[in-house]
């Protein structure tokens, strides 16, 4: 091995430190105080190396390391460091531990290869705070705007770009964090799977050959509040009751698409929320996943008739937003091949995979060349306080992609 376990496990420990959970698990939100001392975390080991270290608009932190050919784009690695509510050591630092990890090895064993390698660690991956995820790569894809983060808020009200202006960054210079494709040779990510497979096939690696497409959207009704026990039944414009109805079939229209479509219902909001009142006004969100993307669109379709029938001709409205729409990606041939070829020099067992999870790296193929490595999950758990994998078995993945990175970025 010529990364090293013991600095590893150390990022992967030092990085949970900074956790503002006070009942369990790790709960790092974009743009806190705990993404800061995560992110002085990192730049402080960062300076050891010779790199140079830079953060964009997007609240992105890169590091450079210069390759030979100055004109050559540059090859990106690394991941997500915030986390979902009460989640996981794992889910997003194993990426960007396996991107700093590669960045000292390369530094320590002087090797220079002749594309640039950049490290790179993402926020808002998960949408914890904000609502609206995989927002760093979306940021280097173009698809950030100024509007859309003065309209995503955070429970207390604060908007992204509030929140990025106070951290020290400018929102309205958001465009500048869009990369340009010609500058970018490939962005190779490392995450744990999040499941059972690997586990249970007992494989060391996932390469992972496709990333689900994704439809997460927001349903708004409004209807009218009125007394609960003085309004009959047939005079009441009550949001809760057509969307108890709507939310009542979504889990069935799924299982006809036969190719592992899902869909779930996973926040419910009623207003005014009084045992006596009826409910004016109900949100609720749709997250629909496929490989397929006719069976997104065929699922949502389902849903928003339903919609239109249970409101037409009644005194309830509806809305919907989306809140993420990101068509299913195929990871890069040549990027996967590589994978293949180090997994057999190393001596690593693997299975091509696809992933049910939406990443980074699906939004950078917008951008450039991806791939994808999964790590074992013991018993398959993510995004609770249970979430872990061995060091050893992270170290396999890091290794796989150090080997490939001195392929692909040319030695």
């Amino acid at each position: 091995m010529q990364t090293k376990l013991e600095r590893i496990e150390r990022d992967i420990v030092e990085l949970s430190k900074f956790n503002s959970s006070k009942d369990g698990g790790l709960t790092r939100f974009s743009l806190t105080e705990e993404d800061r001392a995560a992110r002085n975390y990192l730049k402080s080991e960062l300076e050891k190396l010779d790199v140079k270290i830079y953060e964009d608009q997007a609240a992105t932190l890169f590091a450079r390391r210069e390759g030979t050919d100055p004109d050559a784009p540059a090859i990106m690695i690394g991941s997500h460091f915030d986390s979902v509510r009460n989640g996981g050591n794992f889910d997003g630092p194993a990426g960007v531990v396996m991107a700093l990890e590669i960045m000292r090895t390369l530094d320590e064993n002087k090797i220079r290869t002749r594309y640039p390698i950049e490290f790179v660690a993402m926020i808002e991956e998960e949408g914890g705070r904000f609502g609206s995820g995989v927002f760093g790569s979306r940021a280097m894809a173009g698809l950030v705007t100024y509007e859309q983060l003065q309209a995503n808020k955070d429970s207390e009200g604060v908007s992204m770009a509030e929140a990025l202006e106070k951290f020290g960054f400018d929102p309205r210079r958001i465009g500048e964090a869009k990369r340009d494709p010609s500058k970018v040779k490939a962005f190779i990510e490392l995450h744990i799977e999040q499941g059972p497979i690997l586990e249970k096939n007992n494989k060391d690696v996932g390469i992972v050959e496709f990333i689900v497409g994704i439809n997460e959207f927001k349903v708004i009704l409004s209807g009218r509040p009125d007394h609960a026990g003085t309004t009959p039944m047939d005079m009441r414009a009550d949001a809760l009751g057509v969307a108890a109805k709507v939310i009542s079939k979504i889990d069935s229209y799924p299982t006809p698409e036969n190719n592992g479509t899902v869909a779930t219902v996973g926040v419910l909001e009623v207003k005014p929320g009084a045992a006596n009142i009826v409910p004016a006004k109900v949100v609720f969100t749709v997250d629909i996943r496929s490989k397929d993307q006719e069976s997104i669109i065929r699922v949502k379709d389902k849903i928003l008739k339903d919609l239109d029938q249970l409101t037409n001709g009644s005194e309830v409205s509806y809305e919907v937003f989306d809140m993420l729409n990101v068509k299913p990606v195929r990871m890069n041939e040549e990027v996967i091949e590589m994978f293949e070829e180090s997994a057999g020099k190393l001596g690593l067992s693997s299975q091509k995979m696809l992933s049910g999870a939406g990443h980074d790296a699906m939004i950078m193929a917008a951008v450039s060349e991806v791939g994808l490595i999964f790590v074992p999950s013991k018993d398959g758990r993510s995004h609770c306080k249970e979430e872990w994998t061995d060091i050893d078995k992270l170290q396999k993945g890091i290794e796989l992609i150090y080997d490939t990175i001195l392929k692909l970025g040319e030695v």
